[in-house]
């Protein structure tokens, strides 16, 4: 249960800066979503978060493949299940292996790919650490160039944020 209000619905008790970011949030998603049901308290937050995951999940130059990955990784990380159930079917139509999925969501043992070892390893170091070693920040970069590990870490610090502003808010 939501320690706060969620704002989901468009009502007249909102501040005209509300209605605002509401809007622009469903224009750019189709709907209001859960971290912005959430920030939407503070709109000015919730308007430049929302644009900054927009340029993430449409902008990036990740592959939709690595990106969906990287997410869901980060999803169990954080133990944010709305993540985990919004982005592991965008996982699964982005090619991200049905097994890889199942291992991510309930362990076990699973043989990697160099690619899905690199990320998973990537977002699970930089989760737990706030860094990455020497070694693995070069495995990345020789794999998506220097914008890409950019966009990469700007990925799982997003949605980092969103878990932890949903998981302190009780809306995971």
């Amino acid at each position: 249960m939501a320690r706060i209000p969620l704002i989901e619905d468009r009502t007249d008790d909102l501040t005209e800066e509300q209605l605002e970011t509401y809007d622009w949030v469903v224009q750019s998603r189709g709907k209001m979503i859960r971290p912005y049901e959430v920030m939407l308290h503070t709109p000015t937050i919730a308007r430049h978060a929302a644009e900054l995951g927009a340029q993430i999940r449409f902008g990036s130059t990740l592959s939709d493949h690595d990106r969906e990955l990287v997410i869901i990784t980060a999803a169990v990380v954080h133990g944010c299940a709305f993540e985990w159930d919004s982005h592991a079917p965008l996982a699964r139509a982005a090619g991200v292996r049905p097994e890889l999925i199942e291992h991510l969501e309930n362990g076990g043992s699973i043989d990697l790919t160099e690619t899905e070892s690199l990320l998973i390893g990537f977002v699970r170091e930089l989760c737990a650490e706030s860094t990455v070693s020497s070694a693995l920040f070069a495995a990345a970069r020789e794999y998506l160039g220097q914008r890409g590990v950019v966009e990469l870490c700007t990925t799982v610090g997003y949605y980092t944020m969103l878990g932890y502003v949903m998981g302190a808010c009780g809306a995971c």
